[in-house]
């Protein structure tokens, strides 16, 4: 008998495309009618090739705070984003688009998949330090307002079933 399978024990890239498919199929994700045209983020030349970015997207998102949790809009626009090409000038980083991370966030918090994260986002203890140095804690305090998100229990089993579908190769 085969053991359980959960997210953590499939390839990445397999659950991202059995996950997308999930949700495309599944229509509980609307496409907003701007994915045919919009870039993903300054650095980008282009739109994405793919018609099922938006799917991949969200199902890579999910599976990010599946793995890690208390992840925002800031974060997702740090880990999708790239070296800008600048011409002949020196490649820099650049974030990825945050409306399209904000958009993708609030779909998947409305069909119950995640849940904004109570204990707040994660902030390292030197950025709090320099914050109540700074400013005092009034900004303190402000900062541990942040919210990240987590994943619920039922947006847990969506994922935990798809990644028992898939097939693992020996």
């Amino acid at each position: 008998m085969e053991a359980v399978r959960t997210v953590k024990d499939v390839s990445p890239h397999e659950f991202v495309k059995a996950y997308a498919a999930h949700l495309k199929r599944s229509g509980k994700i609307e496409l907003p009618p701007w994915t045919d045209i919009v870039k993903g983020g300054k650095l980008k030349e282009l739109p994405p090739y793919d018609p099922d970015w938006y799917y991949i997207r969200a199902a890579s998102m999910a599976r990010k705070i599946y793995l890690r949790g208390g992840l925002g809009v800031g974060a997702f626009r740090r880990i999708y984003g790239g070296a800008k090409r600048n011409g002949s000038r020196p490649r820099h980083f650049c974030k990825s688009s945050g409306s399209i991370a904000r958009h993708i966030l609030q779909q998947l918090q409305n069909v119950n998949i995640i849940d904004l994260d109570t204990k707040g986002a994660r902030i390292g203890k030197d950025i709090l330090l320099t914050v109540i140095c700074l400013l005092g804690w009034d900004a303190a305090i402000i900062l541990s307002t942040l919210v990240g998100r987590k994943i619920t229990s039922n947006g847990q089993r969506d994922l935990d079933q798809v990644a028992g579908r898939i097939t693992v190769a020996p």
